[in-house]
């Protein structure tokens, strides 16, 4: 599947907005795709689809909610910019387009946990290895690759 292929289907399941921070958007607008690799692209879109088969809410405050660096982070984000002026590196997938977070509706009966068990058991339908970070309440995917198809961290 081309890249173009696999944006065009997730602007079935999300908005780029969601997916990338309000300085990223409000300066790159729809162009802010380019900063997601393609890798994480094809993941979520797998997960959306074939995995997990919820919907995944990242960045809400594009309904109004308070979330805004769920996915990518730029350096004006409080969490990068804070690790920066403390002279801390800060490799995150989120700011290099890597990975991000999400949680689910009530509605769907899906939870973090619930979510990251069902990657492990389907984690054949992955088309890349992935990490997964364990004992929180969202679910964080991102496309950094120790060599494990489903790493926890």
């Amino acid at each position: 599947m081309t890249r173009s292929e696999i944006i065009s289907q997730l602007k079935n399941y999300f908005r780029v907005e969601e997916l990338v921070c309000p300085h990223t958007f409000d300066k790159f607008r729809d162009k802010s795709w380019q900063f997601l690799s393609t890798m994480y692209l094809h993941t979520l879109l797998v997960l959306r689809t074939e995995v997990l088969c919820a919907p995944m809410i990242m960045n809400d405050y594009v309904f109004g909610g308070k979330n805004t660096q769920r996915g990518l982070r730029c350096n004006l984000c409080p969490l990068v910019k804070d690790k920066t002026l403390k002279n801390q590196i800060y490799l995150s997938a989120h700011i290099l387009g890597e990975g991000g977070d999400s949680v689910f509706a009530i509605k769907t009966g899906m939870t973090a946990a619930k979510a990251r068990q069902l990657i492990k058991e389907k984690s054949h339908l992955l088309p890349y290895n992935v990490r997964i970070e364990k004992n929180v309440t969202w679910l964080h995917v991102d496309c950094y690759d120790t060599g494990v198809k489903v790493e926890e961290f």
